[in-house]
């Protein structure tokens, strides 16, 4: 197949090198033309995936109309909030009625509040739309190390062609209809490790991040089933398993930030360190706190977390707060 990767990001560069692995035709966009020329010739990457070599088979398209021509699959790379944008300029590119949009962003619009499948939707109108979701650190998926994700599309025989051409010995798929579920466990679990990495950042132990990640999945699947997710999905891949990932690793862009708000950085610093590398989690965590308003769920932890990163909260002050709620049975507490 030919297929678009919409994005010099590292999910985006981590995918043209599994996708080139099986064989595909892959050809990557980026807005920024001189960065595209500079990987092509270095066959790098270190901006967003460090120590990764690229394949010879890459290809590298500024134009993006020129990118999208002839592809059988377009992967939205791009942040979250920059997906609205990327859309608006594929709005007025040609495209056959057969072509497959791979979303693989994980968040969720400020403002609007829309998941990317909701995005789509409005500008681009019913065309055939996959998400992946799972534990899948881009660091990892670059070098082949073995990984297992979920795809969730209304369209079966499109999530089983993605399925299809992206599995092989190193990466697995699953395939799901429940796309509110896979992007809502996609994105929340992001809010939920800028909780965890605080925690790392202050030092607390692994009792305190066990009971964080628990009661943060159940947090995820409360809002997320209020929303129209199911309750199975946020114990699968797009949920428990990417909140592990997530909440863990030391290659998580959102833990990285909570533990330097943890150790008492300003948020603002932390990002300008950070140049163009984007977590998510920060931008997320207003929209999630404005979605539970909406819907009247009980959310205590992405509370927490939009009163550290906007109302400028003490962290253990927000520790103490959790800690010092109503006492409550476990099941079915909110």
């Amino acid at each position: 197949m030919k297929i678009s990767i919409l994005s010099d990001g590292g999910w985006g560069t981590g995918l043209a090198v599994l996708l080139c692995h099986n064989g595909h035709q892959v050809t990557m966009w980026g807005p920024f033309p001189e960065y595209l020329a500079e990987m092509a010739r270095t066959r790098r990457n270190d901006k967003f995936l460090k120590g990764v070599a690229l394949p010879e088979a890459l290809e590298f398209e500024p134009d993006l109309a020129r990118a999208c021509t002839g592809a059988s699959i377009l992967i939205l790379a791009a942040p979250s909030q920059y997906m609205r944008s990327l859309l608006e300029r594929l709005k007025r590119l040609p495209r056959a009625g057969d072509l497959i949009y791979l979303n693989v962003a994980k968040g969720i619009e400020v403002g609007t509040c829309k998941r990317m499948s909701e995005l789509v939707e409005e500008i681009l109108g019913g065309v055939r739309y996959v998400v992946l979701s799972g534990p899948s650190h881009a660091e990892e998926v670059g070098r082949l190390v073995p990984t297992a994700v979920m795809t969730a599309s209304k369209d079966e025989d499109a999530a089983r062609t993605i399925q299809q051409a992206c599995m092989n010995e190193f990466f697995r798929v699953y395939t799901s209809d429940d796309v509110v579920g896979a992007e809502l466990g996609g994105s929340l679990k992001n809010v939920l490790a800028l909780a965890a990495g605080v925690l790392d950042g202050m030092g607390m132990g692994d009792n305190t991040k066990a009971a964080l990640m628990t009661r943060g999945i159940v947090e995820m699947a409360r809002l997320g089933q209020a929303l129209g997710g199911r309750a199975e999905t946020f114990s699968g891949l797009s949920g428990i398993g990417d909140l592990i990932v997530t909440c863990m690793s030391r290659h998580s862009r959102n833990r990285h930030v909570g533990e330097e708000l943890g150790r008492g950085r300003k948020l603002e610093e932390i990002q300008q360190e950070m140049g163009m590398v984007v977590a998510e989690g920060v931008k997320t965590a207003s929209s999630a706190y404005e979605l539970a308003r909406r819907v009247g769920v009980e959310t205590p932890i992405i509370d927490e977390v939009h009163a550290a990163l906007y109302g400028n909260k003490d962290p253990r002050q927000a520790v103490r707060d959790l800690m010092l709620r109503d006492a409550k049975p476990e099941l079915h507490s909110r």
